[in-house]
Parts: structure tokens; C-alpha cells; sequence
């Protein structure tokens, strides 16, 4: 089981690591949904922990369409990235269709061959969830883990779904399907039981006064972390 969570800066880095969090997603402005951090936030960030950072690289908050200027400045923030001896990215894009954006994918990978990518929550936003899974598998040994809820507003509405799609990336050993978005202290039981997801994502609800500027809570992060080692006993 791992447990990963949104932070935004050193501090919020450094205090996830030590309440036990097992990966971090690194985001800038988190009222839009997270941005591309800056190159200083990243290396201040990289550095500052020993637990992988998984780096936001998206542009704009606008949508998940990207035009071909957009691309040029993705892979620069991934290049920038790169020269910090990091090549973990938290990306996602789509065709206006609401279908994976295969192509950009590709070239994505062509380009940064050793590229580990979660595919992030444009996933939720495609017309066939299924298909789309299908498609991010083709790309499994560089789209290691997909963040979803779904294809529903939160997990707590989508977990009949989440359960569906934990079973076929376990059927076609593909990219791990990871929850995220509503996941709390109070709810992870019933998520975990009901998906049977080895992976969870969590934002705000492990913060005090559940809000992303305070720090993240000791207490919420251990009432995670007793029901997920519960899980693996």
C-alpha cells in the first residue's frame, strides 16, 4: 500500500515525509487544480526529501487540450526538471474528442525516454473511462500509475468504478489505477474495501481545518496510515 500526497512547498515536503507519506505530487497553485511549479519550487523541493516527487506539468487550467506552443513549454518544464536528476511528471492531455491525446503522449515519451508519468485527472474528464485505460496501457512502462475518481466528481461517487478499473489494470497488469479527489480520514475504509486499490492519493482532507493553507494534520495522516497497514495485514 502507498500513500501519497499534494504538496506545494519544502515545508509541506518535508513534514509528508516524516508523518510517513510515501510519495509526494509536487503542484503549484492548487485553486486551479495544480500547475506547473517553478523551476526554484521544484529543486528547493527534489532536494529537500528522500521519498519520490512526482512533478505537476500542466501549463494552464484552462482545459486538457494543448496546442503545439503549449507543447514547446511542457517540455521545457520537463527538461528543466530532467536537470535535477528527476523524471517523475504528473501530466495529462486530451483531444477535443475527450479521447487520450495518443499522440502527444508518444512524443512526450519519444523525446524523454525515461519518463515516469502518472496520468492525472484529465482521465476522468474522457468519454469511454475503459477505453482510455486501454490506450494509457499501450504506454505502461513510462504511464506507471493513473489518478482518478472514476470518471465522478469524488471517489465516494465513483468507487463502483474505481473497483472496475483496479480489476482490469490488475487483469491487463497495466497501469496502476490510484484514487484521488474526496478521499478522507473518515471514508478510506469503505474506498479501500469496496476498490481494493493498493495506491491512494490525498489532498486537503489531510490537512488541518481541511485546507491547503495549513499544514498538513499528524492526526489525519495516522488514522490513514492504521487503515491502510490494517489492509495489508
Amino acid at each position: 500500500m502507498k500513500l501519497e500526497l499534494i504538496v506545494q512547498h519544502k515545508q509541506d515536503a518535508m513534514q509528508a515525509e516524516e508523518l510517513g507519506a510515501d510519495r509526494l505530487e509536487l503542484v503549484s497553485a492548487i485553486q486551479e487544480g495544480g500547475l506547473t511549479p517553478s523551476f526554484g519550487m521544484m529543486k528547493s523541493v527534489i532536494e529537500s526529501v528522500h521519498i519520490p516527487v512526482q512533478v505537476m506539468i500542466r501549463p494552464h487550467s484552462n482545459n486538457f487540450f494543448y496546442k503545439e506552443a503549449e507543447f514547446e513549454v511542457i517540455c521545457e518544464d520537463i527538461k528543466a526538471l530532467q536537470s535535477l536528476q528527476c523524471n517523475r511528471i504528473v501530466f495529462g492531455a486530451l483531444n477535443e474528442d475527450r479521447t487520450i491525446n495518443e499522440q502527444m503522449l508518444a512524443k512526450l515519451i519519444e523525446l524523454f525516454p525515461n519518463l515516469d508519468i502518472t496520468f492525472h485527472r484529465a482521465f476522468d474528464e474522457v468519454t469511454d473511462i475503459d477505453t482510455a485505460y486501454k490506450t494509457l496501457a499501450k504506454y505502461q512502462h513510462h504511464v506507471k500509475r493513473i489518478l482518478t475518481s472514476g470518471g465522478k466528481a469524488n471517489c465516494e461517487a465513483g468507487k463502483e468504478q474505481l473497483a472496475k478499473l483496479v480489476a482490469l489494470s490488475q487483469q491487463v497488469q497495466g497501469p496502476v489505477v490510484m484514487p484521488g479527489s474526496g478521499l478522507t480520514p473518515d471514508n478510506i475504509a469503505e474506498i479501500n474495501q469496496t476498490t481494493k486499490a493498493e495506491q491512494y492519493h490525498f489532498g486537503k482532507a489531510i490537512r488541518e481545518k481541511e485546507s491547503f493553507a495549513h499544514p498538513i494534520s499528524a492526526k489525519a495522516v495516522e488514522k490513514v496510515r492504521q487503515v491502510l497497514q490494517e489492509r495489508n495485514i
